[in-house]
């Protein structure tokens, strides 16, 4: 008697109603749904798409893994345990890094500025030849004198130059421990000066475009008066390695006194804002197939109406209520079911067209953005998610109307 609810609800699907209303509601009631379950799979595809957008943006500066002292800003570079990581069987690249605060000035203009002195070794960490602007190429320092590649942002947005100017720029930090005399406050800092190479960088994003400034080590440890010190470590791993496991290793080879940073975690708060945005609109969609769902439950309404006599005779055939109930219930299980399917089918259509095509574009789509039309990227836990969520809603939805309205027809 397992399937005889389903048998039954199968037949009532396909059979001609008495009222041609009840089957023009059965079908808005897979469409509502479809549409819903669509909307719901093209979202989060968007949002993937945008995810994995910035991963890559984020990935063109920032190394594929970041040791940083888990207590302070600085520590000593001749550390055993960062030495270690030079002889680690998955690492290809180390690179020592010096990073903080410092202000700059060019033409009486001024800016605060990130100032991160890497090691001459930092080509082989990052692929910054994609990242450059200008007619110069990427130096840190030569014999005499020691340079600044600059986010682009700092030199048109906030110096109003470009990449071609000979002017050196003025680089300023507070010296340990001493207060600013106010009658001569640059007596209080540390001063040096940067040559631009006739090049910037630019990975369009404000927080490095409009706030950084690359430089030699050598350089940042004079000048932050950090000799011997560093405030992370940055790994490039070999290729083949597993990253996870690596990351994983080397932070139980380093300690408590380590944390190990991949790119997602170095950007840690750019990722959980997208993904809080991602939840909210799953949330928000989740209550736009309930509203859809009392379509199901209008159309299984009308159905037990119109199926009064036959819930007679099933009952005088000796069916329990339970039974009886169990056949809308399949019902409209079944219309939830056809319009999960119908809308992921549409959904992710949908999506591969647009990674394809591009037919939803930014604005004019006049080349003015990082990208030309919205990305999307599909991911199976996405539709896994979407496919329970239909049901669940869909079913939870119509099961207590179902076991009124059964009820009531008696």
């Amino acid at each position: 008697m397992k399937g005889f609810p389903f048998y039954i609800a199968s037949r009532y699907i396909l059979s001609k109603k008495s009222h041609q209303a009840i089957n023009i509601i059965s079908g808005i009631s897979v469409v509502g749904v479809a549409i819903s379950t669509a909307a719901l799979v093209c979202i989060l595809s968007v949002f993937n798409g945008f995810q994995s957008l910035i991963a890559d943006l984020f990935t063109a500066i920032d190394p594929q893994l970041k040791v940083v002292p888990a207590a302070g800003k600085y520590v000593d570079a001749s550390h055993p345990k960062l030495l270690g990581l030079k002889g680690d069987e998955d690492v290809a690249v180390y690179t020592e890094v010096v990073e903080d605060n410092a202000m700059v000035m060019l033409y009486n203009r001024q800016a605060v500025v990130t100032l991160k002195g890497v090691e001459d070794n930092y080509t082989e960490l990052v692929d910054v030849e994609n990242i450059l602007q200008g007619g110069g190429s990427f130096i840190l320092h030569d014999d005499v004198l020691d340079y600044g590649v600059f986010g682009i942002g700092v030199l048109n947005g906030r110096f109003g130059v470009g990449t071609f100017f000979d002017s050196p720029v003025q680089v300023y930090a507070p010296r340990k421990g001493e207060h600013i005399d106010l009658n001569d406050p640059l007596e209080s800092f540390n001063q040096g000066e940067l040559f631009c190479p006739r090049v910037g960088f630019e990975v369009l994003q404000s927080k490095y475009d409009y706030n950084y400034v690359i430089t030699s080590l050598r350089f940042a440890r004079s000048l932050f008066e950090k000799e011997g010190m560093v405030t992370a470590v940055e790994l490039k791993l070999k290729d083949g390695a597993d990253a996870d496991e690596a990351e994983r290793r080397i932070e139980e080879a380093l300690g408590a006194e380590f944390v190990v940073q991949n790119r997602y975690e170095q950007q840690e708060t750019t990722f959980k804002i997208m993904e809080m945005e991602k939840l909210i609109s799953y949330i928000f969609l989740s209550f736009v197939l309930i509203v859809a769902s009392v379509n199901i439950i209008s159309s299984l309404s009308m159905l037990i109406i119109d199926k009064k006599d036959d819930i007679v005779t099933l009952r005088s055939m000796g069916a329990t209520d339970s039974q009886i109930t169990s056949i809308f219930m399949a019902e409209g299980r079944m219309i939830s079911l056809i319009g999960a399917l119908v809308g992921i089918a549409a959904g992710v259509t949908l999506c591969l067209l647009q990674q394809q095509f591009g037919f939803i574009a930014f604005g004019s789509g006049n080349g003015s953005h990082i990208i030309d039309a919205y990305p999307v990227e599909v991911k199976l836990t996405d539709i896994l998610l979407t496919f329970v969520t239909v049901l669940v809603v869909s079913f939870v939805s119509v099961w207590y109307p179902v076991k009124r309205l059964s009820r009531v027809s008696e």
